[in-house]
């Protein structure tokens, strides 16, 4: 098994994101990109490289809009394969971005943040839990990765979509897809008023999840 040396503090803030349950966190990267410079980050060769089914998205709609999120199914398979299949199952529906930090990401896909109690958003999952799938492609803004805890096999399905760059989780965490569609949607979800933590609430709810162009 490979090992990596990080120092203290970096070693902290993965030890953070791979948990899933703490809500503290110093800001990745608090800078802003604005939505109309915003290109898919995976392109030509690279793009080829990752996805499959060029044609085949996964849309998300939200209480702020419409997310649309290619998929990578050459480089991550097994959490393409699941995310297809909670969404057609409906497991995604009614969720929420239980955790948004500006700068950084937003968080959903937990089946507790369908309740009302927000003390137990983050804390849960369904599905096979997931051997990690690590690939080449780098967090940028509108990366879609996999969250985890602190066994990289723990995948279920929670996952983030990046609102900043975040090149630290690079190789330690599963990349399956990118917005196309939506980035602006996504910077209304991470700057909504928050209701506990890092918490939105009900207003950052995913009404559903479908997959286009089968």
């Amino acid at each position: 098994m490979k090992t990596f040396k990080f120092s203290t503090a970096l070693a902290a803030l993965l030890v953070w994101f791979a948990a899933a349950f703490t809500p503290n966190l110093t800001h990745a990267n608090t800078s802003m990109e604005p939505a109309s410079d915003y290109k898919p980050p995976v392109s030509g060769t690279a793009l080829d490289k990752a996805t499959a089914h060029p044609k085949r998205h996964l849309v998300i709609v939200t209480k702020q809009g419409t997310i649309k999120v290619q998929l990578f199914e050459k480089v991550a398979p097994n959490h393409v394969a699941q995310i297809i299949k909670l969404t057609k199952t409906h497991v995604y529906d009614g969720t929420t971005f239980h955790r948004v930090i500006p700068g950084f990401m937003i968080q959903g896909g937990d089946p507790n943040s369908k309740d009302d109690d927000l003390s137990n958003d983050g804390m849960g999952g369904t599905g096979t839990p997931l051997k990690a799938e690590f690939n080449d492609i780098h967090h940028a803004r509108g990366i879609c990765s996999m969250a985890r805890t602190n066994d990289p096999n723990s995948a279920t399905s929670q996952f983030f979509i990046c609102h900043g760059d975040a090149g630290f989780l690079d190789k330690n965490y599963t990349v399956w897809g990118q917005v196309t569609d939506g980035i602006e949607v996504v910077d209304k979800i991470v700057n909504l008023p928050k209701l506990q933590g890092d918490n939105p609430g009900k207003a950052a709810q995913i009404i559903k999840m479908t997959v286009e162009g089968e």
